[in-house]
């Protein structure tokens, strides 16, 4: 006897998780999961062929896991966005991937903003490009590698590949190819001519992948790969996705939703039917998985933040979330926890600032500090959706490994100064990548895709609520605000222009 069922990817910075959930019910059957190498900023990299072994991997773990042997229907794969993965003339990787967390291009990526002009970037794609965009990482490839440029005849993001490895087919869908810095959202275009500006004139059009819609078939999948996995040959390929958007789908939530996770990055986001265009270039106007938009804010430094705080402060997580927890209500140290440089504000080459120490400041003030440093970045972000006008007027949902913190869900509730959601879904990711996969075994439509997210929403989890404190937040806010705008925070390298400014625009085609 088996079980239809479809099975969902989720190829993480730092693993691979696979779901395999019943295709009538979404019932989780079977997970699985296997690491990644590491990789670091600056030079954050991995070999596409490694995220191949950890699918399998985690496939077979999948599978073993389930108590009746399933049925797969359909297959997607959601992962991790921006990373630049080249391919030469036969389809095998030219060298390993740089990363969204790699920022190394910073320096090309300030070039091309200064050629291409920041508002027109922002106008024509929805995004201010930062070091973590594909576009940055490709500059940089041109400048210092030009030789495997020249090798490479396909231009893939990670998710790309994996689905490549399926099926044999080069294609991706809107949310991830918005976040490439070269691809018209609402138009549905790549723009060559960034591409020539990043990398130098060629057909371009010929390297990228065909962007497919949201319950479009990327194909099936080949022998080869039913083999390495355990499944069977001509099972349907769902288009998959970006990370952050899959979670989304994989939540069920809805416009106006308030989407914050706290991971190895931080973000907050929400959908909406209509484009965002952020003239100060903090908020990234990408697509969802539904046909609509995900304007997002997403910053370089969250859960890895408490990791440096144990071991600073000589305890471990939950040690941290303890003493964080007992701080009072006296004013504190603060952080801006630009540890690895930071993304949103795009300064590559910043550095965590603490101030407020004194001879007075006890051990929990130092682990609060450690633990709301990256949650003032995340309220910084949300303040700059508000200011788009982009409606966050619903639920709180916190996802990532942060969540895990009871002093992460307090202060952020705090903050907010509203109740914070927790759904029951260790692995949104991966969960929405298998309400994509079902929509598509069952040719649904995206209000179809829509619907069934609905019908699949984990349950909470979690609630919690803001405490009466008669620490000032305002002010905190206040301060760290001040802090981040320090110039003293950055180390050297290259700034960028200012978003608000027009710089000398190239036409490009």
């Amino acid at each position: 006897m088996t079980e239809d069922a479809v099975l969902g990817v989720d190829s993480s910075t730092q693993s691979c998780k696979v779901e395999i959930r019943e295709l009538a019910t979404g019932r989780l059957l079977g997970s699985g999961s296997a690491a990644h190498p590491p990789a670091y900023p600056p030079c954050s990299e991995q070999h596409p062929r490694d995220w191949v072994s950890a699918f399998i991997e985690a496939t077979r773990a999948a599978l073993a896991a389930c108590p009746v042997a399933p049925a797969i229907r359909s297959i997607s794969v959601a992962a991790q966005c921006h990373g630049l993965v080249l391919l030469d003339a036969h389809g095998e990787p030219l060298r390993a991937a740089k990363l969204w967390n790699d920022t190394t291009a910073a320096p090309n990526l300030a070039v091309l903003v200064e050629r291409i002009g920041s508002g027109r970037w922002i106008r024509s794609i929805g995004s201010l490009p930062t070091a973590a965009f594909t576009i940055a990482k490709l500059a940089w490839l041109a400048a210092h590698e030009p030789g495997t440029l020249d090798r490479a005849a396909t231009l893939l993001l990670p998710h790309d590949y994996l689905t490549y490895w399926l099926t044999g087919a080069r294609v991706t869908d809107r949310s991830d190819a918005s976040g490439t810095g070269y691809f018209n959202t609402d138009a549905g275009q790549w723009i060559p001519g960034y591409l020539d500006l990043a990398g130098g004139p060629r057909d371009w059009s010929a390297m990228l992948p065909t962007v497919l819609a949201p319950c479009q078939p990327a194909g099936t999948l080949t022998a080869a790969a039913a083999a390495a996995l355990g499944l069977e040959a001509g099972t349907t390929v769902a288009p998959g996705g970006g990370d952050q958007h899959a979670a989304y789908l994989g939540l069920g939530l809805v416009d106006g939703d308030q989407y914050i996770g706290i991971g190895t990055s931080g973000v907050v986001a929400t959908s909406r039917r209509a484009p965002v265009f952020d003239p100060t270039g903090m908020v990234d106007g990408v697509a969802d998985l539904t046909g609509g938009y995900l304007p997002l804010v997403s910053t370089l430094n969250a859960a890895r933040v408490g990791e440096v705080a144990a071991r600073l402060l000589g305890t471990d997580l939950a040690g941290l979330a303890e003493l964080a927890l007992a701080a009072g209500d006296a004013p504190g140290p603060v952080l801006v926890p630009f540890l690895d440089g930071e993304r949103k504000p795009d300064r590559p080459a910043a550095r965590g600032g603490l101030v407020d120490v004194t001879s007075h400041t006890t051990r929990e003030e130092l682990a609060r500090a450690f633990v709301e440093g990256p949650l003032l970045s995340l309220m910084n972000a949300r303040d700059h959706l508000r200011e788009c006008n982009v409606d966050l007027g619903g639920n709180a949902v916190a996802v990532g490994g942060g969540t895990r913190s009871p002093a992460t869900l307090q202060l952020l509730a705090d903050l907010l100064g509203d109740e914070v959601t927790v759904l029951d879904a260790d692995e949104a990711t991966a969960r929405g990548a298998c309400v994509q996969a079902a929509a598509v075994a069952g040719e649904m439509n995206v209000a179809g895709l829509v619907d069934l997210a609905k019908r699949w929403q984990p349950p909470v989890r979690a609630r919690v609520a803001p405490r009466r404190r008669r620490r000032d937040l305002t002010a905190l806010r206040a301060r760290w605000a001040e802090v981040a705008r320090s110039p003293l925070l950055d180390s050297g390298g290259h700034a960028l222009p200012t978003p608000d400014q027009d710089h000398r625009e190239e036409t490009v085609r």
